[in-house]
């Protein structure tokens, strides 16, 4: 319940949020983002927020790749980017993996065939 509270609050600013080039925020560098996943451990929601803002282009990427017409990514932008959050808050810092290896998985994971 609490995901879907977030999300009626946020998914609009995540989806078109874009920086002043007109694109997705870059990709975190590896020690940026493994700073924002300690923080978000540590209960930040702010640094949770920083890391689904620089990962929504993996959502976009994902479903480009993937997925058929314009009318559909739209939507599938939607249920992409909760895969996505659902990544980040079951995430394991002590995993020796990134985080959009795993992220790239659970979103993959929550868009229907």
């Amino acid at each position: 319940m609490e995901l879907l509270g977030f999300l009626g609050q946020y998914i609009c600013f995540f989806i078109l949020h874009v920086c002043g080039s007109g694109s997705f925020p870059r990709p975190l560098s590896e020690k940026q983002e493994r700073n924002y996943l300690e923080k978000f451990a540590a209960g930040d929601i702010e640094a949770r927020n920083v890391l689904v803002e620089h990962n929504l282009r993996l959502v976009a990427h994902i479903i480009k790749k993937y997925y058929g017409t314009q009318s559909e990514q739209d939507d599938l932008v939607s249920i992409g980017t909760i895969g996505l959050i659902k990544a980040i808050n079951t995430y394991d810092i002590n995993k020796n993996i990134r985080l959009s290896s795993y992220a790239s998985r659970c979103i993959e994971k929550s868009i229907p065939s």
